[in-house]
């Protein structure tokens, strides 16, 4: 059974979200870091579709209630059976009759349990100094449901107010309005402030975001900040600081001024296991972008786009994710091409296109998740989560605008995001809204009405791969070659040299990493030994490049990189670098891979360490 409630357009929620939408949260919680649990009360405003349902039906996942009431007045409530993997759904019973459009408050009194997935603790070991427990969250895809019940679903957006109280600095997913209110701890313990936020725009319940730690601010813009750890403080602000307001204009001028007020990035320690959530206000980071040569914070850009696609104009269900991560994917690339120039667009585009061949490859050209609008009934949506949306998405763009002209498809931009902002869609409104706006040019509609739709937004396997402009690619597929054919003795002159990758960038050097990992040609564990030696990958602090080195060496069964594979994988937790060499550690030597996973198994996100145990044990971890 995939849902309680009769909800259509999403259904990967048990709510009955088509007879009463959340109008508000308000998030009344306190953080318990030596109990690991969150607990307090949430108010949901609601109001009523239909005026015809007798009971309000929400999601909630390992969720200890401790009471209901409905404008003040005790409710009845049950929860049924868990059906997985959705959680179990809680039908609140409303007693009177509740009209069409009317609002009414649900407040939930609660606390959050060990199996909570959304949250991460960490003890003060895990901290970069050792001195104090840190909390995050991480609510996509359905994991807000968790943390407190809710209508989770990108279909249902709503205003916030977060109010948390700690004994350490908080961030939220909404602009801070204060620190107040001082309560002395007892026995010896910390002390506590209550730390206000509030979110005027609506966003889904995926967004709803905290974090609580030792943390220090610094200002990378004139209207935005860096949020991390003490220690890392200053090499986070020399890492942003030169790119972060650039990136910010270069997004207005492509759609329109930015919405939320200020943008700021908190940089979580290591075992958060995305690139960057796009949460707004704040968006929470992985440690892997401060590689020491400001060449890995393309994750930012991205997650600035997320501000426009995803965040003010959102899917309505993860099948049309792509509307998320396609059109930020797009955003990002031209973004970059303001900044940087056109050139980095496409080159950014090649890397995409290795991610999106590897995805397509690892699940299969017919399956199911390699379509851009995929069925995900009765399945968990991180068990889709792979490149697909964000690089079918982007190619998809990528053609409408060759196909419309660039001039023509820059106008619709800021249309499309005016249309649907602050509300949700599918990928039939998204088409119906290009339909529209061209309607009244001849030549753009033809072009339009003749595109396969069909096969581009449920057709499994690749797209059709677009002309990138291949400038710079061009020196890293020529020492791509130079390697293979002194592998394969073609040409045993070539001697290589530091200087053969001295003048890349991170990125050139990593499509040079992936194009060796395409080859046919079977290197040899000397050759990784040379390369490795050569060029110092291994010593390298951009986890692009070691990462994909380790892959490559393991690939070819060069022992010396099997322990500092496994070592690097105690320190990172994204799943990006961690999913992958795991895999290749388990191709070539299981007991290692195994051993390593469980002794890092504590140290990895509820989520990150669910889908590796599916990658080594087919879900029997």
């Amino acid at each position: 059974m995939a849902r309680i409630g009769s909800a259509v357009r999403d259904p990967n929620t048990l709510s009955n979200y088509d007879e009463f939408v959340t109008r508000h949260i308000t998030a009344n919680l306190e953080v318990d870091f030596e109990g690991r649990r969150l607990s307090g009360d949430v108010v949901l405003r609601m109001r009523s579709v239909t005026g015809e349902g007798d009971r309000v039906v929400l999601d909630t996942s390992y969720v200890d209630i401790k009471g209901i009431s409905i404008g003040g007045k005790k409710a009845s409530w049950d929860i049924a059976p868990r059906v997985e993997p959705y959680g179990r759904p809680l039908a609140i019973l409303l007693g009177d009759a509740v009209q069409k459009d009317q609002e009414f408050e649900v407040s939930i009194s609660l606390s959050t349990t060990p199996e909570c997935s959304a949250l991460q603790w960490l003890g003060p070991e895990q901290t970069s100094n050792g001195q104090h427990p840190y909390m995050f969250s991480q609510c996509q895809a359905i994991h807000c449901r968790s943390i407190f019940p809710c209508q989770d679903t990108p279909d249902v957006k709503a205003t916030v107010d977060i109010n948390i109280r700690s004994p350490l600095p908080v961030v939220a997913g909404g602009l801070p309005t204060g620190t107040r209110d001082f309560q002395p701890g007892k026995d010896g313990k910390r002390g506590t402030l209550l730390y206000t936020f509030e979110q005027k725009l609506p966003i889904p319940s995926y967004l709803f975001a905290l974090a609580s730690g030792d943390l220090a601010t610094a200002a990378i813009g004139p209207r935005s900040s860096v949020v991390t750890g003490p220690e890392e403080l200053q090499g986070c602000k020399w890492e942003l600081e030169e790119d972060m307001e650039k990136f910010m204009e270069a997004a207005e001028g492509i759609v329109y001024p930015y919405a939320w007020t200020t943008y700021n990035v908190l940089v979580l320690p290591p075992s958060f296991p995305y690139g960057g959530m796009e949460n707004p206000i704040f968006t929470f980071a992985t440690p892997t972008i401060i590689s020491k040569d400001r060449q890995n914070i393309d994750v930012i850009a991205h997650e600035l786009a997320h501000s426009w696609s995803g965040n003010l104009v959102s899917t309505c269900s993860w099948e049309h994710f792509w509307l998320n991560e396609g059109w930020t994917v797009y955003l990002e690339r031209r973004i970059l091409a303001a900044v940087h120039g056109e050139a980095h667009r496409d080159f950014s585009a090649i890397i995409g296109w290795k991610a999106l061949e590897d995805s397509v490859k690892l699940y299969g050209a017919d399956h199911e998740y390699t379509k851009m609008v995929p069925n995900l009934k009765e399945v968990d949506p991180d068990d889709a989560f792979s490149s697909i949306p964000y690089e079918k998405g982007f190619n998809f763009l990528y053609h409408l605008e060759k196909l419309i002209g660039k001039g023509k498809w820059d106008r619709f931009i800021p249309h499309y995001f005016t249309v649907w902002k602050a509300r949700s869609l599918d990928s039939f409104e998204f088409k119906q809204t290009l339909l529209d706006f061209f309607a009244a040019d001849a030549d753009a509609s033809q072009k339009l009405h003749d595109l396969d739709w069909d096969t581009w937004l449920f057709g499994p396997g690749l797209p059709p791969k677009p002309d990138f402009d291949e400038t710079l690619a061009k020196e890293c597929y020529a020492l791509a070659d130079k390697w293979e054919r002194r592998t394969t003795g073609a040409d045993a002159s070539f001697a290589p040299q530091p200087s053969d990758i001295a003048h890349f960038s991170a990125n050139q050097t990593v499509v040079f990493l992936e194009r060796l990992q395409t080859s046919t040609t079977p290197f040899r564990p000397a050759d990784m030994e040379l390369m490795g030696a050569t060029y110092r990958l291994s010593e390298s602090a951009n986890v692009e490049l070691v990462s994909r080195f380790y892959s490559l060496a393991l690939k070819s069964r060069a022992e010396a990189f099997y322990a500092p594979a496994a070592e690097l994988l105690g320190t990172v937790g994204r799943m990006k670098f961690v999913r992958p060499l795991y895999r290749a550690l388990n191709g070539c030597d299981r007991q290692l891979a195994i051993a390593t996973f469980e002794r890092n198994r504590g140290f990895y996100h509820p989520i990150c360490r669910g889908m590796v145990e599916k990658d080594l044990f087919g879900g029997q971890g």
